[in-house]
């Protein structure tokens, strides 16, 4: 090593024993603290609640109803039907005049709720149709047609069978009518002989009726022969029309 080299080491370690205590000296630096935590969040803004309650909730027309409602955390309260606003809690009278669902809707920051109530309404039942006329002897002669018999016959015709069924509509629309069925004859024959004939007569226009429905304890027969006749002269038209069961209300 030469005069140089020694000089520049020894100008080297001189300087390092210099520094060294220096460095020595400087304090550490403590680190800065912690950022704070942050804010708790805000609780959430609760939705509104609402109940609508209907009493009574079954009228007739003409009643009233009381609507019974209550809410929490609503801004704006509405009730449908014209009701319109209405404060968060209340009551109101109500008729309606037809079964009605109300609906409440509340309103608020958090959200909406709605609520219903239904009130029927029972409508009274339809008047009953009006009585029908009292029966009379000439409406039910109207309705009801005697039927004729040829001479010495008690045999039903067609033409007094089609009678006969005519009749039959009108006894079964007026079941409580109760009929009594007569047999008459001409003038000619005994009067024994014209009873019996009547009778057979007022027989077989009553099985006619009981065969095409109509209750036999609704119908009572008599024989009148030829006692009561209709028409009086002598000649074969008028005993026509004595040759004859005629109908009538039995009182």
């Amino acid at each position: 090593m030469n005069a140089r080299s020694k000089s520049a080491a020894l100008i080297a370690a001189a300087l390092a024993a210099i520094l060294l205590p220096a460095a020595g000296c400087h304090k550490k630096v403590a680190p800065p603290p912690p950022p704070p935590p942050p804010p708790p969040a805000a609780a959430p803004t609760p939705a509104p609640t609402a109940t609508l309650t209907a009493s009574p909730s079954t009228i007739t027309p003409g009643q009233s109803v009381v609507l019974n409602w209550s809410t929490t955390d609503a801004t704006s309260v509405t009730i449908d039907n014209n009701i319109g606003t209405v404060n968060a809690n209340g009551t109101q009278n109500v008729t309606p005049t037809a079964t009605t669902t109300y609906n409440l809707v509340a309103r608020g920051d958090g959200g909406s709720s709605e609520a219903s109530a239904t009130v029927t309404v029972n409508q009274p039942p339809p008047p009953p149709p009006p009585p029908p006329p009292a029966m009379t002897e000439s409406i039910f002669d109207q309705s009801v047609k005697p039927v004729f018999f040829s001479f010495d016959s008690y045999k039903i015709s067609p033409e007094a069978q089609q009678i006969l069924t005519d009749s039959v509509a009108f006894l079964q629309a007026h079941p409580d009518v109760k009929v009594l069925v007569a047999g008459y004859c001409d003038e000619r024959g005994s009067e024994e002989y014209n009873l019996a004939l009547g009778q057979n007569r007022a027989n077989a226009a009553k099985d006619a009726l009981v065969k095409a429905g109509i209750d036999p304890s609704r119908l009572r027969t008599i024989s009148y022969g030829k006692e009561k006749p209709f028409c009086t002269e002598h000649n074969e038209a008028c005993w026509q029309q004595n040759r004859r069961s005629q109908f009538s209300i039995d009182q």
